[in-house]
């Protein structure tokens, strides 16, 4: 299998990560009249999709003990249920993250779920894997709680402009980012104890468990919607195609960024990988800033609150990125 044999390659890898991590939401933004209850099916057939498709190309170039046929025979089961599991938690942290951005748009919803997910995931990957400098990856976090926190307050600014702020959606936000850290401790079970998976297996397995919980976790939106009324299944099937290409393309799009970050992680260990990979808050906010205008006429101290967002986060990835050395 291909895995990096440079800090470099890792750190492009990882940084390629964060970029399809924090554009895939854009996909969704770009549909017109389909819930994301319906959309969420195409998203994670195509998250399955595009695990298997690199698992048996970029998996599978060498015939050795690493690749994905291989690997799998000789996994431990349990490292299996625990990828499946942290697939499945994964799942429910996004869909309430799309939910979230439906309320609350994508510069605001993923730097708070996603930065409350790095602080979260990094702590507890680091528990499992104590690979890196605890004190600069400590400072990593201090500065996306810092950046989380001026991005709620420039989005609460948004009340004095005459826009409409939900306070459900920063709600949803933070349970989504409870959960979204949640599910790298069981990657990292998968891919450190006894015979362990490969970060391609690993895809496979966590978007498979993905998959599969989508038939309790988007049922269950389905017929409870955070938004809206609810859905039927006929929505699905009578959406137009571009929809549906759009739905797997976002899922493309993220499970590629899933691929990149857990190869990756077989170099600098998944702490370092994932926390890197966590920064796509700040490419998705900058599609939500620049892109789709979520902040058009808001007061002068929301874009100080947002400047200064930025320059936590990038602060965070430098010296999270730091810690490996």
């Amino acid at each position: 299998m291909f895995t990096p044999n440079s800090l470099g390659i890792a750190l492009l890898m990882m940084i390629t990560s964060a970029i399809c991590w924090g554009s895939w939401a854009n996909t969704y933004k770009g549909v017109k009249n389909y819930r994301f209850e319906l959309f969420y099916w195409d998203y994670a057939i195509g998250i399955f999709l595009i695990s298997l498709i690199l698992g048996h190309t970029m998996g599978m170039t060498s015939n050795g003990p690493s690749n994905l046929p291989h690997n799998i025979h000789s996994a431990d089961a349990g490292n299996m249920v625990s990828a499946l599991v942290g697939g499945a938690i994964f799942n429910l942290a996004n869909l309430l993250l799309v939910a979230a951005i439906d309320m609350a748009g994508l510069a605001v919803a993923f730097p708070v779920s996603i930065g409350i997910a790095l602080v979260v995931g990094v702590i507890s990957s680091y528990i499992l894997q104590p690979k890196g400098n605890v004190v600069l990856l400590g400072a990593g976090v201090i500065c996306a709680l810092i950046a989380v926190v001026l991005d709620g307050k420039a989005y609460g600014s948004l009340a004095s402009a005459g826009r409409s702020v939900s306070r459900k959606s920063i709600i949803v936000c933070i349970v989504s980012g409870v959960l979204m850290g949640l599910w790298a401790p069981f990657v990292t079970r998968a891919m450190t104890r006894g015979n362990t998976l490969g970060p391609y297996a690993v895809a496979v397995f966590l978007t498979f468990g993905a998959l599969l919980s989508c038939f309790i976790w988007n049922i269950y939106f389905m017929k409870r919607p955070l938004v809206g009324e609810p859905v039927r299944f006929v929505g699905f099937f009578s959406a137009p195609a571009s929809a549906h290409a759009l739905g797997l393309l976002g899922g493309f799009i993220w499970g590629t960024g899933m691929v990149f970050n857990l190869v990756a992680a077989h170099f600098t260990g998944v702490a370092i990988s994932y926390a890197i990979g966590q920064s796509a808050p700040m490419v998705a906010a900058l599609w939500g800033v620049f892109a789709w205008k979520e902040f058009a006429g808001a007061p002068g101290k929301a874009k100080v609150y947002l400047f200064f967002m930025f320059v936590f986060y990038c602060l965070g990835i430098l010296l999270v990125a730091k810690a490996n050395g």
